[in-house]
């Protein structure tokens, strides 16, 4: 029998477990000194916030009823055939990542598996990474986790209560690393640093910056994170517009300093192209408008200026920080004051027209528009160019080309799995896991 086999039916097996959770006819048999299954409420496709203690009583007025059989239940171990520890990790590793919330729920030892990370590393290993969108709209307290269709969805747990609620009620930047959600604001007199474990589902404080700042440009290649620029914060008046850079390793948890860039800015983007780490545009220490981006080769820690890359950009009193974002190893650009969609020519140093983008970025300078990559397609959030006006977001992807000759073909999300969020994004950020 080949291992190709046995993981095989491996997997078929294990699906079938998973099924339990959701089959109100299935059982598995518990020992006679355990007490039988119990049938609980819960909401779909919720992380359980493990902050706080474990708890299964929800709400009674639920009206969606699942099975669900809490790990100490039931002895598996009468029942299930141990499998070795790899091959386990292997198969777990192949199941769609949005029904591991199960697992934590299925036994001890499945809820370990996944705690300890070394599904995700196979995951990466073998190239079965898959994205998914982390976001937070206007008016909410909490960021939502969609898969890469907009077909599933789980609310992520709330922040711990910080003492100072000024980092709630203010702005915040956030980025992905790995299976890490970085997320960074005021906090009183300083800039906090929060991050969230996928494979904990839990919050954590730090680590700090090296330079912490805010209003920086930001990348990510794999289980790494690319800062630079931003705006450092001393006490409540003094500020100071920084060239500094580093990187977080979600891996190890650390953060290491770059060299810094060739100019001071803030309010710049960032992305990660052709195996270097771009920052472009952003205001300077004297409030200019700066037309011009650099990139980062961390093979010889060098920055190389590129100037005039922005140059045929419209600026305004309320303008955002470029939207920006690589599919394909093409650069592509939203730009706000013709809501239209572009492409960099790297040997020409130009941006060439592709046509117009279905949500209203211009209205306000594209504060509250999502622009990003989602594999081999680009995403954008926001409000629908459509006649009928909604204050629910509106999702579409396309997978778009270079050739200015081939049209565009926007595909709208329908439903987004019927949750209703402002079309005002904050932030967004997608993650590889």
């Amino acid at each position: 029998m080949s291992k190709a086999y046995v993981v095989a039916k491996g997997m078929d097996y294990y699906q079938e477990m998973l099924a339990l959770g959701q089959d109100h006819t299935g059982r598995i048999r518990a020992s006679s000194s355990r007490s039988r299954p119990r049938k609980v409420r819960i909401r779909e496709y919720k992380i359980p916030d493990l902050n706080e203690d474990p708890c299964l009583d929800l709400d009674e007025e639920e009206t969606r009823e699942v099975v669900v059989f809490r790990p100490q239940d039931a002895d598996y171990s009468q029942n299930v055939p141990q499998l070795p520890y790899e091959l386990e990790v292997e198969i777990l590793a192949r199941l769609p990542r949005f029904e591991y919330w199960k697992l934590k729920f299925l036994n001890k030892r499945f809820s370990r598996l996944l705690n300890e990370g070394k599904i995700f590393k196979v995951r990466r290993d073998r190239g079965l990474v898959e994205p998914s969108v982390f976001m937070r709209s206007h008016g909410d307290t909490k960021w939502t986790m969609f898969d890469k269709n907009f077909e599933n969805y789980q609310e992520v747990p709330e922040l711990p209560l910080p003492s100072d609620s000024s980092f709630f009620l203010g702005d915040k930047e956030s980025l992905c690393a790995g299976t890490h959600l970085i997320v960074t604001g005021n906090e009183g007199e300083s800039i906090a640093l929060w991050r969230y474990e996928l494979e904990t589902s839990k919050w954590f404080k730090g680590p700090a910056m090296i330079t912490p700042r805010i209003l920086f440009a930001s990348a990510t290649c794999g289980s790494v994170a690319f800062l630079a620029g931003g705006l450092k914060m001393y006490g409540d008046t003094s500020k100071e517009v920084v060239n500094e850079a580093e990187k977080y390793d979600s891996r190890t948890k650390t953060w290491t300093r770059l060299r810094g860039m060739n100019k001071r800015r803030q309010f710049c983007s960032g992305c990660y192209l052709r195996g270097k780490f771009y920052v472009l545009g952003g205001k300077d220490e004297n409030d200019k408008n700066l037309t011009c981006g650099e990139r980062y080769d961390e093979l010889t820690d060098s920055w190389e200026l590129i100037p005039d890359i922005l140059k045929d950009v419209s600026f305004s009193s309320v303008q955002s920080p470029p939207l920006i974002a690589v599919v394909n190893d093409n650069l592509y650009s939203l730009e706000t004051s013709g809501n239209e969609l572009r492409v960099y020519d790297t040997n020409a140093n130009a941006w060439k027209k592709l046509g117009d983008v279905p949500v209203r970025a211009k209205s306000n300078g594209g504060w509250g528009v999502a622009f990003r990559s989602l594999g081999d397609k680009l995403l954008v959030i926001g409000e629908s160019v459509g006649p009928s006006r909604t204050e629910t977001m509106s999702v579409y992807t396309c997978r778009p080309s270079a050739n200015p000759e081939e049209k565009l073909l926007w595909e709208e999300s329908k439903g987004c799995c019927g949750v209703k969020l402002s079309h005002f994004i904050l932030n967004c950020c997608v993650m590889i896991a």
